[in-house]
């Protein structure tokens, strides 16, 4: 029989916390696509915390994920067809011997079984991966017991300033490198005068000292509401006086809320972790702000800020690949050392069915950039 066909856990395994750069955060929401990606029908592998996931939407309209693995041979599931059996359910058939299995990852039939074959056949099973959407997004809930079968004891993430409809700029890249690289990478405050130099953006001889508000907040933490950077150009085009508010949150959200008078906009970065070495950042941008009329004039804008960082993260891995000792100081880099905090905090409340307790505490960081 299977591993797969083992048992549903009422308990989360218990998992030491990672050093920093190796493992992953489990029990959690990781965006997967945007739901108008997920097509009725089409069957999309991804590859989310080193699992094969199936990515699909059943005839009743409902997202669903199963792992991409025929238990039988092998197999990409993906690579077959969705079919309905004949109670309506939606099932997968597998490419390879028509083997079908359910949105719930039970196997529903075996072809090639003869009418006095007696196999149970659904005594077999791939493993199903909690699927939700959210705002017009799909994300999947990776359990750090395989044998997971319930329900997520929270609903996937909602985010402030969705608004204007759907998602008016989306970009996506993978970076080679591993998930916490990313994170720390994304929240870093002094980079920007370097890796985003451009006349539309930063000048590192435009530098000055700045002085942020934070707090906790769920799962994170949060820089509180101010105003526009006046090195940053980027934020000429909103015209009025912009307040920002920049968010992150577990396992790798990151988001920044612009209000402009009585308009918004949403800029939220996901990241996804396929392997220990490789990342999938997401881009989203909502905004009820008429500059989005000019979207297609200023998405090249973003998409070429994605990319400098990928090139620095290219450029970083030539020293990683050493493992040398990191070295972190006070205040640039006290974000990262909260994000490792609130990792440990994660791991160790999940391992000991308690609730999250947040190690973040207000305070006022200070830096120059």
């Amino acid at each position: 029989m299977p591993a797969d066909d083992a048992p549903a856990a009422t308990k989360t395994a218990k998992a030491p916390p990672a050093k920093f750069g190796k493992g992953f955060l489990f029990d959690a929401w990781y965006y997967a696509a945007l739901s108008r990606e997920v097509k009725t029908g089409k069957l999309t592998r991804y590859e989310i915390l080193g699992e094969p996931v199936l990515v699909s939407r059943g005839k009743d309209g409902k997202v669903f994920a199963i792992r991409d693995v025929c238990p039988h041979r092998a197999a990409p599931l993906s690579g077959g067809k969705l079919t309905q059996e004949a109670d309506g359910r939606s099932s997968v058939e597998c490419p390879y011997h028509g083997w079908r299995f359910g949105s719930d990852g039970v196997c529903a039939s075996i072809p090639s079984l003869t009418s006095d074959q007696s196999l149970e056949v659904s005594r077999i099973r791939v493993r199903r991966y909690p699927a939700a959407e959210s705002q017009g997004m799909v994300f999947v809930w990776i359990s750090a017991d395989p044998r997971f079968d319930g329900e997520p004891p929270e609903p996937p993430p909602a985010f402030p300033g969705v608004v204007g409809g759907q998602a008016k700029i989306v970009d996506s890249m993978i970076f080679e490198t591993h998930m916490d690289h990313a994170v720390v990478g994304l929240m870093d405050p002094t980079h920007a005068p370097y890796v985003h130099e451009a006349w539309w953006a930063r000048s590192s001889k435009r530098q000055s000292e700045k002085t942020k508000v934070f707090a906790p907040s769920p799962e994170g933490f949060v820089m509180r509401r101010h105003g526009r950077s006046k090195a940053n150009r980027l934020y000429d085009i909103l015209g009025g006086a912009p307040e920002i508010e920049i968010t992150f949150r577990l396992p790798g959200y990151r988001w920044e809320h612009i209000v402009v008078g009585k308009r918004q906009v949403l800029a939220l970065t996901c990241l996804t972790p396929l392997t220990e070495t490789s990342t999938r950042i997401s881009q989203l941008i909502w905004s009820d702000h008429p500059v989005m009329a000019f979207r297609a004039l200023i998405a090249p804008f973003a998409r070429e800020f994605l990319r400098q960082d990928g090139r620095m993260v290219n450029l970083q891995n030539e020293g990683l690949k050493y493992d040398p000792a990191l070295i972190w100081i006070d205040d640039a880099d006290t974000q990262a050392k909260w994000y490792q905090q609130l990792k440990r905090e994660w791991t160790a409340s999940r391992a000991e069915g308690r609730p999250f307790v947040n190690p973040v505490k207000e305070t006022t960081l200070k830096w120059r950039s």
